[in-house]
């Protein structure tokens, strides 16, 4: 179609905008996704060019019939800004709320006016000469209204360090200059917020006297032109919006002008009007947006009130049936529900996953995989925030090794100890993070681990056998049937490890980690008190200043503005929070000259069992025949480290977490066999994934964005995955054995501290730990969760009683004699989640945990859509269709 203005040529209108680049758009969460609910960084992936994020801007017309001028009054991107005069500064970003006859009377005044769709102006003064030309205008009218129109707008703009600046308030033409921007919106604070590629929408509104008639105006422009001073910030305009008219009752433009803006900060009816091509697809966009509102009944609700922005914006979901529905009728809905359940229902198993058929088959995949990246791995790393990570899991690390290496001396009578568990855990994690397909991953030790070293010892002990020699020969049946697991891809199996039994396992390593450092620190209190009786070390030093009365030598200093300090400054000092919190509990402990235990690190680089060098003899004092009898053994600890093993990588590679290299599930399971030979041959401990601190790690490297809309919180951009941190802090933790002199003043309570830390921030995320308290909460002060809303609490209960029901005997049997089959209990939590599908329906399973997989089928393919099946009408369907967030999470800072 053409349209034709007064007194000009004819010219195209396309069918569809044309996209500006828009630039790398990761750093910014608030670009536009299309109505099919897919994010920018998804649609980007996959070669789909993406609609910039728009910022818009509303001025106002105010002062008739004195001295008119216009006053930048809201500002829109994703939620509301209105300017709060008397204050002299922005409001609070919020939802929007309208009033419907706004937006009725919008709808009239585009109907009835001009609309341009691919304008070719290229400056504010053609964009002002064609928006003026209209028939109902004479020459006169027209002169006054572009004078009126080219007035350079008065912002509220406060550049950094600089007293508020705003427009010149007296009313002046623009001219060639003044198309470039202004020097205080360039130093505009919230250009820094907006990400590469973002365009500007002007809304301009108010009343006028000598207009007859209302006057309304919408354009697209073809290619998107910095319009001068007309916004704060000097971005690229797209659309411009004028809704002038007599004067009236109330506010009437005001809020039609508000409604303007808010159209065009929507996203579904942005994507709508960049493609129109014709005024009719234009109120066909506002049509769809009207359908979708929600009134708020007057009497019941404030309109006064502020709503503030949800923490997760709603899918496009419902919007994108109705759009189709009325497209292209019912057999598009049906073709886009599968589609978005597929992408949002638990999906088919990851390439990772997939059996090849072959012997070696998964590993050789794995291996050539992760060669794409491993150069990437190390030039990834080239980031302060990897500096800090390094030095926070580097202490949890020797935290691990010096609490677990005392146990393990301690359980072994001096055999294995400290040194041994500095130098394993150095020389077995760096090789993991040189070679293994998850570097991410932190190999240790963990608690079952040393449940069963304790057990073999005690067997050796009681029979008399000389413990290393059979113990080496258990580590070599061990590395074999390990290797058997890789050769035949066993890994493949993990896909059956749903969140029941992840929940479960890592419901029992952070009791231990609790556990543990609960008990260490309550250890202390008799060999360390904080105050002893009658001692003159310890006291409250009090003095009389002056006559005003008694004053503390502690005083409580305030706290800066946070305004004073920039945002990087706090970025550094929150991914610092836990190396700052150690440095501070060690001053704390040196001024007060207090008597607590410190780090023990050997000094002497040595075996702490005297006599024997650092190769295991095969045999020692024990028959030949038990290096046969060490298979029985053996099996149960393959059970056990292919649990643990696994378990931890499918927490660490689950599609929540945004990992873009891929896991390596064959890769890293051949590394832990091949180390677990090693670790034996030298008689140091074994060792395998640790879920708490790998998470813990996971979280120090969380990658978000810069550019922050206003309004929203910085969006989780995925894991920044190398190799090099976790490799520097085990080449640390090795060369710990020569840092004594400094390591000693590190008091041993800090360390189990952090030690503390991790065990409770990983059960307390967990989503076991929040129906856990659903059990002591009354039913009116529970929280909402989504699962409540459409699984039956007694339901609920019922799975979570299990639940701790396993976990209980779990921890029973590890801590008696019967630990010997503590490896076949774990491999049993499997079998109960199995079991539960003839307790549970499908669709209780579905919110409770996942649904497992049968006979390599993808769980969308099941028939499970007329159970799931949405009627677009129920207030839950939407929610069904959020993105998941990482259930196991460690927060670092």
């Amino acid at each position: 179609p053409k349209m034709k203005l007064p007194g000009q040529e004819e010219f195209e209108v396309s069918s569809a905008c044309e996209n500006v680049p828009t630039g790398e758009l990761e750093n910014g969460p608030g670009s536009c996704p299309s109505p099919d609910g897919t994010s920018d960084t998804d649609r980007g992936d996959r070669g789909v060019p993406t609609d910039p994020l728009l910022f818009i801007q509303l001025n106002e017309l105010l002062g008739w019939p004195q001295a008119l001028e216009w006053r930048e009054t809201g500002r829109w991107v994703l939620f509301e800004e209105k300017l709060e005069v008397g204050a002299g500064r922005w409001s609070v970003p919020h939802v929007p709320t309208l009033a419907l006859p706004s937006l009725q009377k919008l709808r009239s005044l585009l109907a009835e006016g001009l609309v341009l769709l691919d304008c070719p102006a290229q400056s504010f003064l053609e964009l002002v000469e064609q928006v003026t030309r209209v028939e109902s205008l004479s020459p006169e009218l027209r002169g006054q209204l572009q004078a009126l129109l080219l007035q350079r707008p008065q912002h509220l703009i406060q550049p950094t360090g600089t007293r508020p600046c705003q427009g010149s308030a007296h009313p002046r033409e623009a001219s060639h200059n003044e198309e470039a921007p202004l020097k205080e919106q360039r130093q505009n604070p919230l250009r820094r917020k907006l990400p590469p590629g973002a365009e500007a929408g002007a809304v301009l509104a108010g009343e006028l006297g000598f207009l007859v008639r209302p006057l309304g105006a919408f354009v697209r422009l073809r290619d998107p032109v910095v319009l001068g001073p007309l916004t704060e910030v000097p971005l690229p305009s797209r659309f411009f919006c004028l809704l002038l008219g007599p004067s009236t009752l109330g506010r009437g433009y005001h809020e039609m002008g508000r409604a303007m803006a808010v159209l065009l900060s929507d996203r579904q009816f942005q994507w709508s009007v960049r493609r129109a091509s014709s005024l009719h697809d234009l109120l066909a966009a506002l049509d769809a947006f009207l359908e979708e509102v929600t009134v708020l009944p007057p009497g019941r609700w404030d309109p006064t009130a502020r709503i503030a922005p949800p923490k997760c914006l709603p899918s496009q979901h419902k919007r994108l049936l109705s759009q189709l529905r009325e497209v292209k009728g019912p057999s598009a809905q049906h073709g886009a529900l599968a589609e978005d359940r597929h992408g949002h229902w638990p999906q088919a198993p990851s390439p990772e996953l997939q059996r090849t058929g072959r012997l070696f088959g998964g590993l050789v995949q794995d291996v050539r995989r992760k060669a794409l990246w491993y150069t990437s791995d190390f030039l990834d790393a080239l980031h302060p925030q990897c500096f800090s990570a390094v030095l926070y899991i580097y202490l949890a690390t020797i935290t691990n090794a010096i609490t677990f290496g005392g146990l393990l001396g301690e359980a072994t009578d001096g055999a294995q100890g400290v040194l041994e568990s500095f130098l394993g855990t150095a020389v077995a994690g760096a090789a993991f993070c040189l070679m293994a397909g998850q570097p991410l991953t932190i190999l240790s030790s963990t608690g079952p681990v040393l449940v069963f070293e304790r057990l073999l010892f005690s067997f050796s002990r009681d029979y008399s056998l000389d413990y290393l020699p059979f113990r080496l020969w258990v580590g070599i049946w061990v590395a074999t049937f390990c290797l058997t697991l890789v050769a035949t891809e066993a890994s493949v199996l993990v896909r059956y490890f749903t969140r029941f039994t992840e929940e479960g396992f890592c419901a029992l390593i952070s009791l231990i980690f609790i556990y543990d450092a609960v008990g260490k620190m309550l250890s202390l209190t008799s060999a360390y008190p904080i105050q002893s009786p009658g001692s003159p070390a310890y006291g409250c030093f009090c003095q009389y200043p002056d006559l005003g009365g008694n004053e503390s030598q502690w005083k409580k200093t305030e706290p800066k503005d946070r305004g004073d300090i920039s945002s990087m400054v706090r970025k550094v000092l929150g991914d610092f929070s836990s190396v700052l919190a150690m440095l501070l509990g060690c001053s704390l402990d040196s001024f007060l000259g207090l008597a607590t235990p410190k780090l023990m690190v050997p000094s002497e680089f040595k075996p702490t069992l005297p006599g024997r060098g650092w190769l295991v003899s095969p045999f020692g004092a024990n028959p030949w025949w038990l290096s046969v009898a060490a298979a029985l053994p053996a099996l149960l600890l393959s059970i056990l480290i292919f649990m643990d093993q696994q378990i931890t990588a499918v927490i660490l590679n689950r599609a929540e977490y945004k990992l873009r290299k891929g896991a390596g599930f064959h890769l890293d399971l051949f590394c832990v066999a091949v180390l677990l030979l090693l670790t034996s041959v030298l008689g140091l401990p074994w060792y395998v994934s640790a879920t708490v601190i790998s998470l813990a790690h996971m979280d120090s490297l969380r990658r978000e964005s810069t550019a922050c809309v206003l309004g929203e919180p910085r969006s989780f951009l995925g894991i920044r995955e190398q190799r090099l941190t976790g490799l520097v802090v085990f080449i640390l933790t090795g060369a710990s054995i020569f840092l004594a002199p400094v390591l000693k003043f590190i008091p041993m309570p800090v360390l189990y501290g952090i030690f503390l830390y991790m065990g409770v921030a990983a059960i307390s995320s967990i989503q076991f730990t929040k129906r856990v308290q659903l059990l002591l909460m009354p039913a009116k002060h529970q929280p909402d969760l989504l699962l409540l809303r459409h699984v039956p609490l007694s339901r609920v209960h019922l799975f979570t009683a299990i639940q701790l029901a396993c976990l209980g005997l779990l921890w029973i049997i590890k801590s008696t004699p019967a630990a010997i089959i503590f490896p076949l209990m774990l491999l049993g939590l499997v079998g109960v989640r199995k079991a539960l599908e003839w307790v549970f329906s499908p669709q209780e399973l579905l919110w409770l945990d996942e649904l497992m997989p049968e006979k390599e089928r993808n769980i969308p393919e099941k028939g499970l859509e007329p159970e799931y099946s949405l009627s677009g009408d129920t207030e839950d369907s939407e929610l069904m269709y959020q993105p998941r967030a990482p259930e196991i999470n460690i927060s670092v800072n």
